[in-house]
């Protein structure tokens, strides 16, 4: 049965204390300030409301807990519209057209509405467009809350009448300031010690909810001597009982989310970086939070190839075998080899150069389309083939005194171009000798073109993009 709607925004008898404790006023919500200071964005929207301008529909973003629903409340009072709250998990197309009709009673009597849409992201596409005419008409001021990344969760059309506004996990400083306001509520201070309250900061992860939620546990322990895991009310807790008190909170990850492509991201970009112990923190933070290590170590894989490369080309092989090792170990002792991976990564020698050299070859097939191959590389199995000059002149490297014909492999009407470009980095140092010595050989055997082209003046294609949620 689906909840009645005002059970999903009203109170009730039994309020919990995240409830009790919502500000009443916008200057009561901590933690969003770059929002609600005298200069925040949304304090210049609200001051542009009251001198009579039209105030913007919105999309709140931000983790859970963060103040998304208290603050679009706080908004609708602060401007004096009328609040019509949605939850797009409950509610359907029924709900949305009496909140419409209610809007246009709103309208005729002279008062505007604030249409909040709690999870706005969970309404499907045809749901979302059906909000845009009554958006575009000013039959309502639409305000939408999603923990989702806007560009992905909303369509277009919906997300281009919006301004998105970002949400900040609440800090600890902010956090701290909703805990003494709970200290407030109950006439006394928190018993815990400064560590146990330091852990409490730091298990709520951000989330101001959660946070009052422990405080209401850890107070109820009080009144009630056998759940106090010292077994003495008036002690104060500390760290260790805190943990034995409060179930512990999972870190915020959504393997289908923005978690999950962000902590790839930043785990990637700290390889590149050679930080080897942030590499290290954000692996654990993906394993902690339930991340598939096949997909780590498929990217693993795939960051040896792209940003590694022949700077290192014991990189390739090892991940390889890293994949191996956990197959063969599981979970958990296969991760150690995934965290020794990580580290041999992170401080291997770094060259993006296999990576450019592929971006401009591609390039360069697509520009000159389908030449054929030069006739002297060509095999001539058949007596048509040799007459047609397949094979010949060509010359076999093996034959030759430094090893090296120095013959050009690209088709006859195609100037020699240069793709690969080796760092001085690592392996790489050598192979750029090698090349180098190469070049001085064609030239020597009058095989050098004089308009050799770069392919790049940088020698650098765009820069590569981890995988995203575009798939």
């Amino acid at each position: 049965m689906t909840p009645n709607h005002d059970e999903l925004f009203t109170h009730n008898a039994q309020r919990p204390l995240a409830d009790l404790l919502r500000p009443d006023d916008l200057d009561a919500v901590f933690g969003q300030e770059h929002l609600l200071s005298k200069n925040g964005t949304l304090r210049r929207m609200v001051e542009a409301a009251k001198t009579g301008q039209p105030f913007p529909s919105l999309i709140f973003w931000g983790a859970p807990g963060t103040g998304k629903t208290t603050i679009a409340r706080l908004l609708a009072d602060a401007i004096g519209m009328q609040f019509e709250p949605v939850s797009a998990v409950f509610d359907g197309v029924a709900d949305l057209r009496r909140v419409f009709a209610k809007a246009r009673e709103n309208r005729a009597a002279g008062r505007k509405t604030l249409m909040f849409v709690d999870e706005v992201h969970r309404f499907n596409k045809a749901q979302q467009d059906g909000l845009l005419p009554h958006v575009e008409d000013g039959l309502v001021t639409l305000v939408g809350a999603t923990t989702e990344n806007p560009s992905f969760a909303l369509n277009d059309a919906l997300l281009s009448r919006c301004q998105v506004l970002v949400l900040k996990r609440l800090d600890e400083p902010a956090l701290n300031h909703i805990i003494a306001r709970a200290e407030r509520h109950y006439g006394q201070a928190l018993p815990i010690t400064d560590e146990a309250r330091a852990m409490l900061c730091a298990m709520a992860d951000g989330d101001g909810r959660y946070c009052l939620n422990a405080v209401e546990t850890i107070m109820a322990q009080i009144s009630n001597p056998s759940a106090s895991p010292s077994g003495e009310p008036d002690d104060l807790l500390s760290a260790d009982d805190l943990g034995k008190l409060l179930s512990r909170r999972a870190m915020a990850f959504d393997r289908a989310g923005d978690q999950h492509y962000n902590l790839m991201s930043v785990l990637h970009k700290s390889l590149r970086s050679s930080d080897a112990d942030a590499a290290l923190y954000w692996f654990a933070r993906m394993v902690i939070g339930g991340e598939d290590v096949h997909y780590i170590l498929r990217r693993l894989t795939r960051f040896a190839a792209e940003d590694i490369g022949l700077a290192e080309p014991e990189a390739l092989p090892r991940s390889i075998a890293s994949w191996n090792s956990f197959e063969r170990l599981g979970s958990p002792e296969g991760e150690l080899s995934v965290a020794q991976l990580v580290l041999y990564l992170a401080t291997a020698p770094k060259s993006n150069a296999i990576y450019t050299a592929y971006k401009l070859a591609m390039r360069a097939a697509k520009e000159t389309g389908s030449l054929a191959p030069p006739a002297h590389m060509l095999n001539a199995p058949t007596g048509l083939m040799k007459d047609l000059g397949y094979g010949q002149g060509y010359v076999y490297d093996h034959d030759t005194p430094d090893g090296f014909s120095g013959q050009s492999g690209f088709p006859d009407n195609m100037a020699r171009q240069r793709f690969y470009f080796p760092a001085e980095r690592g392996f790489e140092r050598e192979v750029k000798k090698r090349l180098e010595w190469w070049a001085k050989l064609r030239a020597q055997k009058g095989q050098s073109d004089d308009h050799t082209e770069d392919t790049a003046e940088d020698h650098s294609p765009d820069e590569p993009k981890d995988e995203d949620k575009s798939k």
